[in-house]
């Protein structure tokens, strides 16, 4: 019992990761009306990036700043691919082309990192913070979660209190009233697409070293963060920020079970099939009498 309870606290760090990614991949939906597949691989460019110059012989510091900024560029990019010719289009064929931008950017960041060749991914955040429970909880996990927390009330906050937070709503309720009253809408979206940049970026670089060391890896972790999204249907921060810290307790809860470690990357899958089902309860019932 002891070593599932330990293992359940060291999914934290990766559960505040998830909830970072799925709040994000939520604000990017809510926002700009796109469910993004690229966000983590967007976050894993900014991380590789980090990990290049800090192997040339850069600062990890300033490494990690270059590294978050290179982040946010990518977002940028991909934000102006989306602007640029798929504005106007629903959102099954937006989906459709960032899942399709999700394979060229793993594609190229495999052959740019080389393959599956293992990165020395560097601590951003080392040490020990405290004890629970005779278990040793690191200050990366305390951050991430710190982090989420933040992230999600000051999201909630800036759209709910800001002028801009009002030309975001706006932009993503009624896109074509909001260019024809004036807001610079375009500039709006690809905002939130250097916002989310960054702040995946940040995160994959704390939970990087727990991972496997190679950029397909980083690029998938979009499955656990649209999970999280999907019990925040996509449009409550709080649930994604619950949902995304217990799919991060639960791997690391199952990778202390002997005969189902080696299955614990299919958790979000299964939480994904779980969210998807119970969605669907009320038609099935429907159907049933």
């Amino acid at each position: 019992m002891n070593a599932l309870f330990t293992a359940a606290v060291a999914g934290l760090s990766a559960g505040g990761a998830y909830a970072i990614l799925g709040v994000c991949a939520i604000f990017t939906y809510r926002l700009v009306a796109v469910v993004n597949f690229t966000g983590a691989a967007i976050g894993a460019t900014g991380t590789f990036i980090m990990v290049a110059l800090h192997e040339a012989g850069v600062p990890l510091l300033p490494a990690a700043l270059l590294g978050i900024a290179a982040g946010a560029v990518s977002g940028i990019l991909i934000g102006l691919v989306m602007t640029t010719w798929f504005a106007n289009t629903n959102a099954s064929t937006k989906a459709a082309v960032t899942a399709a931008l999700l394979v060229g950017i793993i594609a190229i960041g495999l052959r740019l990192s080389g393959g599956q060749h293992p990165h020395s991914f560097p601590e951003i955040i080392a040490g020990s913070a405290f004890r629970l429970a005779g278990v040793e909880v690191t200050w990366a996990a305390v951050t991430t979660l710190i982090l989420s927390v933040v992230f999600t009330i000051a999201t909630e906050q800036f759209l709910a209190r800001t002028r801009i937070g009002l030309q975001l709503r706006a932009l993503s309720q009624r896109p074509m009233a909001a260019e024809l009253i004036g807001i610079r809408v375009r500039l709006l979206a690809l905002g939130v697409w250097a916002v989310t940049g960054a702040v995946t970026s940040f995160a994959l670089m704390i939970i990087a070293p727990l991972r496997s060391p190679d950029f397909a890896s980083l690029s998938l972790l979009v499955v656990p963060a649209l999970a999280a999204a999907l019990i925040g249907a996509f449009a409550s921060f709080r649930a994604a920020l619950l949902g995304g810290m217990t799919i991060g307790v639960l791997e690391g809860a199952v990778s202390a079970i002997d005969f189902v470690s080696q299955y614990r990357s299919t958790v979000p899958f299964i939480v994904i099939l779980a969210v998807l089902l119970w969605s669907q309860r009320g038609a099935r019932w429907d159907e049933a009498r």
